[in-house]
């Protein structure tokens, strides 16, 4: 009877550790934890476009996971993962936001890559033509030019460095108009509130209200790179580093690209 009774449990015990295993997947083969999982992604607002149609494209095979963006400049997201908010990915619009994050241990080890890059350009709204080159935003009849605030936008960083490449920021400054992030600057541009900005292309290619009298050299500015990596606090951990790797791969790729980014 004591024989009987050691098998019936020990044949229960190994059930149960098989139903344990078993609820890790489904019939579709994908692990549920890569699909049932709630995302929080913090992102700069440059890639705002790119990843709403990223997003759709990954939750076809995705079907019960809900991604949500936090858009704004990457300074700014950066504060608020400093702070304890409840992020799993964060994309930053360049290498500084992100150094200072690894610096306080409070990315994934292993998880942080470089994911696209962009190039920065002077435009105007569409039909006024006295800025054609950088020179001309020392021009008389430029009263105002929008830049995103350096501190904590990195667009308005690589802004500030081009106009001190062309040694014209002392002649400029106090006509800068700052914005909250590079979308804003945009919009001053296309609502005629400033004479010109300096924009991401890739916001500027999105846009039919201006046009691009410039594009800065590549050696007026530091290497515009996005990187990308897991929160170390990622309540969603596996799901996180899954949809990192799906943005790297070549379906997001011919997305970012389309959006003007390079990969």
């Amino acid at each position: 009877m004591k024989k009987r009774q050691l098998l019936w449990i020990l044949g229960a015990f190994y059930l149960f550790i098989g139903l344990l295993l078993g609820l890790g997947r489904d019939f579709s083969g994908l692990p549920v934890s890569a699909q049932s999982n709630n995302l929080t992604v913090s992102a700069a607002m440059s890639v705002k476009d790119a990843l709403e149609d990223i997003k759709s494209v990954y939750q076809k095979s995705q079907l019960n996971l809900k991604i949500t963006y936090n858009f704004g400049s990457s300074g700014s997201l950066q504060q608020q993962i400093e702070q304890g908010a409840p992020v799993d990915i964060f994309l930053s619009a360049a290498t500084k936001q992100m150094d200072a994050l690894e610096k306080k241990k409070l990315l994934v080890p292993g998880t942080r890559k470089n994911l696209l890059s962009n190039s920065i350009v002077l435009v105007t709204p569409k039909d006024q033509k006295v800025v054609k080159k950088f020179s001309d935003l020392s021009n008389p009849q430029v009263k105002k030019i929008s830049l995103g605030e350096p501190k904590s936008v990195p667009a308005g960083q690589y802004g500030e460095q081009v106009l001190k490449h062309y040694k014209l920021w002392e002649s400029i400054k106090s006509k800068i108009v700052y914005g909250k992030d590079v979308r804003q600057v945009l919009t001053y541009v296309e609502t005629g509130d400033v004479e010109a900005g300096l924009v991401y292309s890739t916001d500027a290619s999105n846009s039919n209200k201006v046009r691009v009298a410039a594009t800065a050299p590549t050696n007026s500015h530091d290497p515009i790179t996005y990187p990308i990596a897991v929160i170390k606090d990622s309540k969603n951990m596996g799901a996180a580093k899954a949809f990192v790797q799906f943005l790297s791969g070549n379906q997001a790729k011919a997305i970012f690209k389309k959006y003007g980014f390079g990969t």
